[in-house]
């Protein structure tokens, strides 16, 4: 049956993809937004995506998934290393008992292959270094870095906390700052006759 009007199908999500949002990779078309890596889900462009048959990769995913493995391959420069071997280290090791299931009963691929990740206290999902953001001493995703109460985007310029949970000033100042007369809550001032 003849494609009338339509474009070549999107190889992530296999929907048509017209020539204004279309980006070419291996002879294949994909969407803007569905041309991203596989593991880490972060978006790519030109010069940093990397195709391995039918799948793309960011650069540093592809490295660790098909690059070269074994004594000398460091990935990247945290395999340097200048401190003295601890022989306790290269001891034979008893095997660890089994980590207990955790609360999320279905992981992504990604954190079933390649160990666990910190948890966004927010929303409780996984949070990947590609979108990864601290404060109040935790991970957070950048889009659950908001204040609690008016869910005003945070930097870390306009970020306070209390008790884990992440405010705006003003929010903060409101709810938890000094309370009286020319501080801007008149009505909380208790008269001592």
């Amino acid at each position: 049956m003849p494609n009338w009007g339509g474009g070549a199908k999107c190889a992530a999500c296999k929907k048509t993809v017209y020539h204004a949002e279309e980006i070419q990779c291996n002879s294949r078309s994909f969407h803007k937004t569905c041309f991203i890596c596989m593991a880490c889900r972060k978006g790519l462009d030109s010069t940093t995506v990397a195709a391995h048959e039918s799948e793309i990769y960011c650069k540093s995913c592809y490295g660790k998934k098909y690059g070269p493995k074994g004594y000398g391959y460091g990935q990247g420069a945290g395999a340097l290393s200048s401190d003295p071997i601890n022989n306790e280290e290269l001891q034979p090791q008893e095997p660890k008992a089994p980590h207990p299931a955790s609360a999320n009963s279905n992981p992504s691929k990604f954190a079933q292959k390649f160990g666990s990740t910190d948890r966004c206290p927010r929303c409780s999902k996984a949070v990947y270094a590609a979108e990864k953001v601290m404060g109040a001493g935790k991970p957070w995703h950048k889009t659950c870095f908001r204040c609690l109460l008016c869910g005003k985007s945070l930097e870390s310029t306009t970020v306070t906390d209390k008790d884990g949970e992440l405010y705006c000033k003003v929010c903060y100042a409101k709810n938890f700052g000094p309370k009286g007369r020319g501080l801007g809550n008149l009505g909380v001032v208790e008269d001592n006759e």
